[in-house]
């Protein structure tokens, strides 16, 4: 009888009070990241079917909440989510969970990809597959332009917003984090005014529509390891900058600041401060500095990249681990150069998203403080419309790198930008993505089965036309 006791004792500690036991959140969190492929939208329209419809862990409210604080966060606001619930539903171990799981797939994904594409790149026919994967990826970046935007950019403040956004960073060079800023106070400000424009949610309903809100087994009801208090952020602080920073700290002082490992672990480390809306809106600084600053890839191969990230389960700043891993591929020291990239994709994807479970684990319970503060939906509203105008400066930045093969620097006083050379056009590129945009906006094909055709179609045109015609 005491025995029996004992055990449904241990059985009621070890479920939470929700009901959900540890073992099958690890089940429904690695089902997540199974289907996670499509994006942002497409990664956080699964989690809202099967945490909200489907098992009715979260409300519908609380979901946005989070996801709304998400969206303000540097890094992949899907995974960060991921790790936010999982940190409701069972404390920092859930949250390691979710956030782990998220990328764990993409992880092995890219990595396989990339030992292939490193192996094989020059390869006649690898080279005309990824030239229909960047046909395909430019017409899906096209299409989140247009889908985010319907979202974000509502009424004429918000499209001013976006606006100014993208003339800002391709015709005027600002820095990518200026202008999130410059987004954020304009939406407190906005919010403080009460202007009707700032007092949205944001655009950041599932992109399924209203839904009817239903019970959850979390409640609203706020649990004890999510109360904030001073002692508990300073003790996560500094776990969590450890986590991050000592590795980094290690790496250069063993090899010193121009170790292409050093570098890896430092520009990264950036990047994950300032990767605001994503990968998407990040990628065009990205590829700006690996191309002509640290010279580890060409400009073809950052689409390559993001063509596997698309294509494989996982957030699209996967595409990071590609091109660490082909930086140390290109400058092994020492090492094998599979080893050497196999290290650097390793090294760049811990130092992308180490950064991520510092901002849920310490912010998380402060933001579960403020659910319904007007002041943070304001400012999301505006920080979304911003993120629009980013992301059509990285369409425009991707369309001109397609399909033209020479691209010249233009300056006129402060504007600087990039303009292709119309005699070096890409009949070839144009038509692909042409045929991709059509099947993606008139047929609604979708995101998987339009990388493959136009990576097959690549493939033809290779077959009969020859690797000149690419």
């Amino acid at each position: 009888m005491n025995n029996d006791l004992a055990e449904r004792t241990g059985a009621a500690a070890r479920t939470p009070s929700h009901g959900v036991s540890f073992a099958e959140a690890f089940r429904v969190w690695l089902r997540v990241a199974l289907l996670s492929f499509g994006g942002p939208a497409g990664q956080i329209a699964v989690m809202h079917r099967i945490l909200v419809e489907e098992k009715h862990w979260i409300s519908e409210q609380r979901f946005l909440h989070a996801l709304n604080y998400c969206m303000l966060l540097p890094g992949p606001e899907a995974q960060q989510l991921a790790t936010y619930v999982g940190w409701l539903m069972h404390r920092t171990a859930g949250g390691l969970m979710a956030g782990g799981l998220f990328v764990l797939p993409g992880v092995i994904a890219i990595m396989v990809l990339s030992y292939l594409y490193a192996g094989l790149g020059h390869v006649p026919i690898v080279t005309a597959l990824f030239f229909g994967l960047k046909a395909a990826v430019l017409a899906i970046v096209i299409e989140a332009v247009v889908r985010i935007g319907r979202r974000a950019a509502r009424g004429p403040v918000m499209v001013a917003i976006a606006a100014i956004a993208f003339v800002a960073i391709f015709f005027f060079g600002v820095p990518f984090p200026l202008v999130i800023l410059a987004a954020v106070l304009a939406g407190l400000i906005g919010g403080w005014l009460q202007y009707p424009a700032f007092t949205g949610n944001g655009g950041h309903a599932p992109a399924s529509g209203p839904l009817p809100v239903v019970d959850s087994l979390l409640g609203d009801n706020a649990p004890e390891h999510t109360r904030p208090s001073a002692a508990r952020a300073l003790k996560v602080a500094a776990v969590w900058l450890a986590v991050w920073l000592v590795p980094v700290a290690a790496v250069i002082v063993a090899l010193g600041t121009g170790n292409v490992f050093s570098q890896i672990a430092i520009f990264f480390s950036k990047m994950a401060m300032v990767t605001f809306g994503g990968a998407y809106a990040v990628l065009a600084y990205v590829a700006q500095q690996a191309v002509e600053h640290y010279h580890w890839l060409a400009p073809g191969e950052m689409l390559d990249g993001l063509g596997m990230a698309e294509t494989t389960p996982g957030p699209l700043i996967m595409v990071l681990q590609f091109v660490g891993f082909m930086a140390a591929f290109r400058d092994p020291g020492g090492l094998h150069p599979m080893l050497a990239g196999t290290l650097g994709g390793l090294l760049a994807t811990w130092v992308t998203f180490a950064p991520c479970f510092l901002w849920i684990f310490l912010g998380a319970p402060f933001i579960e403080s403020l659910r319904g503060n007007a002041m943070l939906r304001a400012a999301l509203s505006a920080i979304t419309a911003a993120v629009v105008g980013v992301i059509l400066n990285l369409a425009l930045w991707f369309a001109i790198h397609t399909m033209f093969t020479d691209v010249r620097s233009v300056s006129f006083g402060p504007l600087s930008f990039d303009a292709p050379v119309l005699a070096s056009a890409n009949l070839w590129a144009m038509v692909l993505a042409l045929g991709a945009m059509i099947a993606i906006f008139r047929f609604k094909v979708g995101m998987i089965a339009t990388l493959l055709a136009c990576s097959a179609a690549g493939i033809v045109i290779y077959l009969v036309f020859g690797l000149s015609s690419l």
